[in-house]
């Protein structure tokens, strides 16, 4: 544990989630590779459809609405729209079968447990402060059985603009009736969380299993961690 200012006291925290409570690359990684095979066998006009070409068609989608950014799910409803349409699909069917695609992608993504571990650490710090989940993913939380471990989850999309923009922190405070500058928000990134949180006044922690250096980074974190339990120490 490396304190690099001093922590004021806090009356809340806000977790990430993908990366934070449980490691997200893997599972990302192997739901984008069954839904696309899961694209390419039930819709036959997407057969020639590869994950080169699914990038390809995602960035330009981007670069014509970079507002999408803010909203994963909207995003990715998006894309699948714009590829069957331009694999010949017409646009009535493509909104339907988007929607349908959309719910399997969910279900792929959220096809894990999160650890028994950060859901125990999660009840014991709920006993001293209320705790909160703030993303910029699109997790089915009760599927990866977290349902019960927070008060509220906030994600990104909907009007609320992604992390690190004050919205979420916003939100979340108006939710919990504290300032933004009550939240210790804890998280992997050191852009969307620690510099999120830092520069809308709330305290970050910063969760950096791998041991990274702080290069890309915008603020420091007041305290980075290594190990999620650690959390503990600061109760």
């Amino acid at each position: 544990m490396k304190f690099y200012k001093p922590l004021r006291p806090f009356k809340a925290i806000s977790f990430d989630l993908d990366d934070t409570l449980y490691d997200n690359y893997p599972i990302i990684k192997k739901a984008e590779s069954e839904f696309l095979v899961y694209l390419t066998t039930t819709y036959p006009k997407l057969s020639e459809l590869t994950e080169r070409k699914w990038h390809l068609y995602k960035n330009i989608l981007i670069k014509e609405t970079p507002s999408l950014r803010h909203d994963v799910s909207q995003w990715r409803k998006e894309i699948l729209k714009r590829v069957m349409v331009v694999y010949g699909i017409p646009m009535v069917d493509a909104i339907k079968y988007a929607q349908v695609a959309f719910q399997k992608f969910l279900e792929l993504r959220s096809n894990f447990s999160v650890p028994p571990a950060s859901i125990a650490l999660l009840k014991t710090l709920s006993q001293h402060y209320p705790v909160v989940a703030i993303t910029n993913g699109n997790v089915d939380v009760k599927q990866i059985g977290l349902n019960e471990s927070f008060e509220f989850v906030l994600k990104a999309g909907e009007g609320l603009n992604s992390k690190p923009h004050i919205d979420l922190f916003q939100q979340a405070a108006l939710q919990l009736e504290i300032d933004i500058s009550d939240i210790l928000h804890v998280g992997d990134h050191l852009i969307t969380d620690v510099y999120g949180a830092q520069n809308n006044q709330a305290q970050a922690v910063w969760f950096n299993p791998n041991e990274k250096g702080l290069d890309g980074g915008k603020l420091l974190p007041c305290v980075e961690i290594a190990d999620i339990q650690d959390l503990l120490k600061l109760i």
